[in-house]
C-alpha cells in the first residue's frame, strides 16, 4: 500500500469511526432535513463543510495555526448543537416522493464557517500520524480526501434511512425532521456539558 493510500484509508476510518462520532453527528444533522432526491443539494452542502475543514486541518497540520485542544472539542458539539436548532426551524414540504425541500441560504456559509473547526478537530488525529514525515503535502491531500469519502458515505446511509421512513413507513417529513435533529441535539449537548473545557467555564477546575 502506497502512503498515499494509506492515508486516505486512515481519513476514511477516522471520520466514520464510531468511536468518534460527534463529526458523524455533524454531517446526520446536515441531511436531516432533506430527502433523498435533495442530493444535489447535500452534495454543494458537503462540499461547502470540505472546503471549511480543509483549510484549517492544512493550516493546522502544518502549524500555521495554533488552538486549545480541550476548547476545539467543546465548539465541535456546540456546532451539532446549533445546526439542530436551525433545523427545528425548518419549515418542511408536503410528504411526496418527488417533492424538494427549499433551504435557507445560510445552510451552507454555516456548513463552511462549522467545516473551518471540525478541520482543527481534525487535524489532532493526523498530526499524530505524522510524526517525523518530511513531507506533508501528500498525507494532508490523502486525508482529506479519505475524510470526503467517509462524509458521502455517512450522507448515503442518512438518505437510505430517510427513504425508509419517509417513503416506506410514511412518516411525516416534518416529524422525521425533528425527531432526528432531536437525538442528534441531545447527544450534542451530552458532549457539550461534559466537555473538560465546558467544566473549566464553570470553575470546576
Amino acid at each position: 500500500m502506497s502512503d498515499f493510500q494509506l492515508y486516505l484509508q486512515l481519513g476514511f476510518q477516522h471520520i466514520t469511526d464510531v468511536n468518534g462520532y460527534d463529526h458523524i453527528m455533524f454531517v446526520i444533522a446536515l441531511c436531516a432535513i432533506y430527502r433523498p432526491n435533495d442530493w444535489k443539494k447535500l452534495a454543494v452542502l458537503v462540499t461547502a463543510f470540505t472546503l471549511g475543514h480543509s483549510v484549517t486541518l492544512a493550516l493546522a497540520t502544518l502549524q500555521v495555526i495554533t488552538y486549545r485542544t480541550e476548547v476545539i472539542e467543546f465548539l465541535i458539539p456546540i456546532t451539532i448543537f446549533l445546526t439542530c436548532i436551525l433545523n427545528f426551524f425548518h419549515k418542511s414540504s408536503d410528504n411526496t416522493r418527488f417533492q424538494k425541500e427549499k433551504s435557507s441560504s445560510l445552510r451552507y456559509p454555516m456548513a463552511m464557517a462549522f467545516g473551518l473547526i471540525h478541520g482543527m478537530g481534525f487535524s489532532n488525529y493526523l498530526r499524530s500520524l505524522l510524526g517525523k514525515e518530511e513531507s506533508l503535502i501528500k498525507p494532508l491531500l490523502a486525508f482529506n480526501v479519505g475524510l470526503e469519502l467517509g462524509q458521502l458515505l455517512i450522507v448515503l446511509l442518512t438518505l437510505v434511512v430517510s427513504f425508509l421512513i419517509l417513503d416506506i413507513f410514511k412518516v411525516k417529513k416534518h416529524d422525521w425532521n425533528l425527531i432526528l435533529s432531536g437525538m442528534v441535539a441531545g447527544v450534542a449537548l451530552t458532549l457539550i456539558t461534559s466537555a473538560d473545557y465546558f467544566q473549566e467555564l464553570l470553575g470546576g477546575k
